[in-house]
């Protein structure tokens, strides 16, 4: 089965990431660069969908999911 996931790295001030997936609400990890951090997603991912099975639960995805990004400039 082929999952498709969407994740977020945030830089934080020290400059490491904190990734999230939003289709699998919870699921936050941490990386020490973009690469690290996408790996940690990785891992992250794997484990949520190894408990949403063990409990015979839906596993969602994002491919249907449309993104979009909109740039706002204020006064």
């Amino acid at each position: 089965m082929k999952l498709t996931y969407k994740i977020f790295l945030h830089k934080e001030p020290e400059g490491s990431y904190t990734v999230s997936v939003p289709a699998l609400p919870g699921c936050i990890t941490y990386g020490e660069n973009v690469e690290h951090g996408i790996q940690m997603a990785k891992e992250a991912i794997e484990l949520y969908i190894a408990e949403l099975k063990d409990r015979g639960e839906e596993i969602p995805d994002d491919k249907e999911t449309l993104e979009y990004s909109i740039s706002m400039q204020t006064a």
